[in-house]
């Protein structure tokens, strides 16, 4: 039997009025009150059908990026500027505005999803997998309210990313190719689903080729130039140390520079270098650094086109894209076989 707001406001104990009141999140209602109604209301799976109506009648003809404020690297890089001015290539020209919103809690109108979603103040969403858990998915999709993933998650939902485990294959057979046959890892957070895919590309073109995955040649670290820098010296100082090393991103590559150079290890003599990411670093060190071109305009221009697709037909099917990197050969690997 369908959920009703009479079922709601009986299981909450108010009035069916107060049950619309927090819905449109009136501020003439307790904190309390809101929390414990919307907490019945998610109990039992109640979508209000005005919500509903509305969230597929009106537009507001603008669309939002969602950020999370506490973390810095989300939105104070490079990448992230790219992703925006591809999803505005897309969305500018059918006539769309872009927001870039805070998702932090502590908003005088409550969660983000109240002040956008319910609030009707934009169409869809583009976030990326720190942003949109699974409560968070599953709650857009209970709303049938569109989204867009940045990086891959589990069905039903879409989302584009760059193929990362195809990266991590693409650079490891590249330095196999050039002749090196002890390869290692550097950087990347145990856990964190980028590391994950790229250590999975990685791992598998070492076991196709015959030689072993050690794991002390695969070193966790943040992608930055000290973490980068200790791991290398670790590895290099190594009674068998490796002969060329996979990188997690371009400062974690320049701390392996900087290692190689003190240790008067010769680039790309005893020592190849190849990293994930072209971008900022790769055509300026000494040497320049082979590297995989992550394109972060089409990612963003891909997210945009989805989000479009989805605001544009009544029933979008559930789909992933994948986006191939580009390896760009430079002096850091380059090498004749022996």
């Amino acid at each position: 039997m369908k959920v009703t707001i009479k079922d709601i406001a009986q299981a909450a104990g108010v009035a069916k009025s107060t049950v619309s009141k927090v819905m449109n999140d009136s501020p003439k209602i307790s904190e309390e009150t809101k929390t414990r109604v919307r907490d019945i209301i998610k109990q039992m799976n109640y979508t209000p059908s005005s919500i509903a109506t509305g969230l597929a009648r009106q537009s507001s003809n603008t669309v939002a990026i969602l950020i999370d404020m506490s973390k810095e690297s989300e939105f104070l890089n490079q990448f992230f500027y790219n992703i925006i001015g591809g999803v505005e290539s897309i969305i500018g020209p059918l006539k769309y505005e872009l927001t870039i919103a805070n998702i932090q809690h502590d908003h005088a109108e409550g969660h983000f999803l109240h002040r956008l979603v319910l609030n009707k103040r934009v169409d869809g969403i583009i976030a990326n997998t720190s942003v949109l858990t699974p409560e968070l998915c599953a709650e857009l999709n209970r709303l049938e309210f569109p989204y867009i993933s940045i990086g891959e998650i589990n069905p039903p939902g879409t989302w584009v990313d760059c193929d990362n485990e195809l990266g991590g294959t693409v650079l490891t057979k590249h330095l196999l190719e050039q002749g090196y046959s002890s390869v290692a890892f550097i950087g990347g957070e145990q856990n964190e689903p980028l590391f994950l895919r790229r250590i999975a590309g990685y791992t598998a073109t070492l076991r196709q080729a015959g030689l072993p995955v050690r794991s002390d040649r695969i070193i966790n670290g943040r992608a930055a130039e000290e973490d980068g820098y200790a791991a290398a010296m670790q590895l290099l100082q190594n009674p068998e140390p490796p002969d060329a090393i996979v990188c997690m991103s371009n400062f974690s590559a320049f701390g392996v520079l900087q290692a190689a150079r003190e240790l008067k290890i010769q680039i790309p003599e005893q020592l190849g270098i190849a990293t994930f990411d072209e971008y900022p670093l790769s055509p300026y060190t000494t040497p320049p650094l082979t590297s995989l071109n992550m394109d972060t305009f089409q990612l963003g221009a891909s997210a945009g086109r989805l989000l479009m697709d989805k605001l544009g037909t009544t029933a979008t099917p559930v789909s992933g894209q994948l986006l191939e990197p580009v390896l760009i050969p430079r002096l850091s690997s380059l090498r004749s076989r022996k």
